[in-house]
């Protein structure tokens, strides 16, 4: 169920009208990689991805995305083992700065000349889209990690708690 959400609002997020870069697709990986089982900490965030891409238009630059995305999921399953306040907002602002870096890249590959001067062009070019990455990344990266920590994890222990302590009727 959890996967099917992130996928969903992966994808809304994407193909509604926002901010340029203003999206929790990144804060989404992030957490998918902590809270997905298996591979789907993987594969979810990459979908909710290709999905929206498939919609809103194939680019030169998918790779570059595609492969921040997987490097933002590899940082949360980092994060599983080291899960804190402080860790999470620290990946949430190296998650922003390597998908910068990375998409950043593979745009300077395919859309400015191949020099010293066309790559310093690219990253300076791209430095308001950074802002808004890096604001909504830390902004839903708090608002995803609360709410499943403050209220969904509470809340299925209380009902495990509550089911186990019920005694079938025979």
């Amino acid at each position: 169920m959890l996967a099917f959400l992130i996928i969903i609002f992966g994808f809304l997020s994407r193909i509604v009208v926002h901010v340029p870069n203003f999206t929790p697709i990144y804060s989404l990986a992030l957490f998918g990689g902590v809270y997905l089982k298996g591979r789907q900490a993987i594969w979810v965030p990459l979908a909710a991805m290709a999905l929206s891409d498939i919609f809103l238009g194939l680019h030169d630059t998918m790779v570059y995305t595609w492969g921040g995305i997987l490097l933002i999921s590899l940082i949360g399953l980092y994060l599983r083992d080291h899960k804190n306040w402080a860790n999470i907002l620290s990946a949430s602002i190296l998650s922003s700065a390597a998908f910068f870096i990375i998409t950043n890249f593979g745009a300077f590959l395919s859309l400015y000349p191949h020099t010293w001067a066309g790559l310093q062009q690219c990253y300076i070019l791209a430095i308001p889209f950074y802002r808004s990455t890096l604001v909504s990344t830390l902004a839903y990266s708090m608002v995803l990690f609360s709410v499943w920590e403050f209220l969904i994890i509470p809340y299925q222990q209380r009902k495990a708690r509550l089911e186990s302590a019920t005694v079938p009727l025979r």
